[in-house]
């Protein structure tokens, strides 16, 4: 099978496509033709050997979500999957590639109405959406800071908020033409990546938040804090720039007495049976016209290099999905 590897951490050009041995279905697998594969901010991060102490290795098959139709199961798997169009998580790595073998407890059947593309662009980044907005315990009324909004996570983030009854929904993004489709998913105050005002904005943004959710992290990380509200609630889900400064406890420690709350969310924390739960209720909502999967651009598994490209340059509003 044709398969992205990773042969130098790095940029993107350290990637490249190679012929691999086809895998087989293990017990309790599933083996899926890849027609759909989600490109997410953590491939990149993983690819820029970020994370290489956490065991990625140089020929790492990046991407963890595929959709596509099941072809063959392993023992113990009902033969009824066989022929069936599916998405499925296949963990941190492994999906960008023309087959996948995945435990089939990680495996949805896909309703007919929703594409391979959508559900390639929904998967993974509403479900983590969904259990972000929880672990804070968000409310219906609370105003809502999402910090990098123009990506995947942000513009199902800002959905979500939007269906459960924010009071307002602001957005740091970098344009105002980000910032206008953002409000047409439900924003209602574009803000400059520093979280001010910025061009675009018609109005002024709430004086504090509730919550503020941040997919960026970084250096700037630490300014953030200024800007909850007393017992306000901040969450990390992600690090697309790097880990916050050494500082950033001292900066906590220093709004003591306004009793606020910051944690990390990673999905791998919310028990599969969930996570199934909610990826089923959003592929419905999807076909119903409920949620949007925000498709960026759809490119060929082999360009995958551009796919990661573009992603770095910060020119990406939602997905790219590689068509395999």
């Amino acid at each position: 099978m044709k398969a992205v590897v990773i042969q130098k951490y790095g940029p993107p050009d350290g990637m490249a496509v190679v012929d691999l041995p086809d895998p087989e279905p293990a017990d309790g697998q599933v083996l899926i033709a890849a027609e759909a594969v989600g490109v997410g901010g953590v491939d990149t991060v993983i690819r820029s050997g970020a994370l290489a102490a956490f065991g990625f290795k140089e020929g790492h098959v990046p991407g963890g979500e595929v959709a596509g139709t099941v072809t063959a199961v392993g023992d113990g798997v009902d033969t009824s999957w066989i022929g069936r169009r599916v998405w499925a998580f296949t963990g941190m790595g492994g999906a960008y590639a023309e087959l996948a073998a995945v435990p089939v407890e990680e495996v949805i059947a896909l309703p007919d109405a929703l594409s391979a593309v959508d559900a390639a662009t929904l998967g993974n980044s509403g479900m983590t959406a969904h259990f972000a907005l929880a672990q804070t315990h968000f409310a219906p009324g609370e105003t809502l800071l999402i910090r990098g909004a123009g990506g995947s996570l942000g513009t199902m983030l800002v959905q979500l908020a939007a269906r459960q009854g924010a009071g307002a929904i602001a957005v740091t993004t970098s344009s105002p033409e980000r910032g206008a489709r953002l409000r047409e998913l439900g924003a209602t105050h574009v803000l400059d990546r520093a979280g001010e005002v910025g061009e675009g904005s018609d109005d002024s943004a709430p004086a504090g938040y509730d919550v503020i959710i941040d997919v960026i992290a970084g250096r700037d990380m630490p300014s953030f804090i200024d800007k909850l509200n007393v017992n306000g609630r901040m969450s990390a889900i992600g690090i697309v720039a790097g880990p916050p400064p050494a500082d950033f406890g001292t900066k906590l420690i220093e709004s003591f007495r306004r009793s606020l709350t910051f944690s990390t969310f990673s999905a791998d924390t919310v028990p599969a049976d969930s996570r199934r739960a909610a990826r089923v209720e959003q592929f419905a909502a999807a076909t119903r016209g409920e949620l949007l999967p925000v498709v960026h651009e759809v490119l060929p598994l082999e360009e995958a290099v551009l796919a990661h490209q573009k992603m770095d340059a910060g020119e990406v509003f939602g997905r790219v999905v590689l068509r395999v």
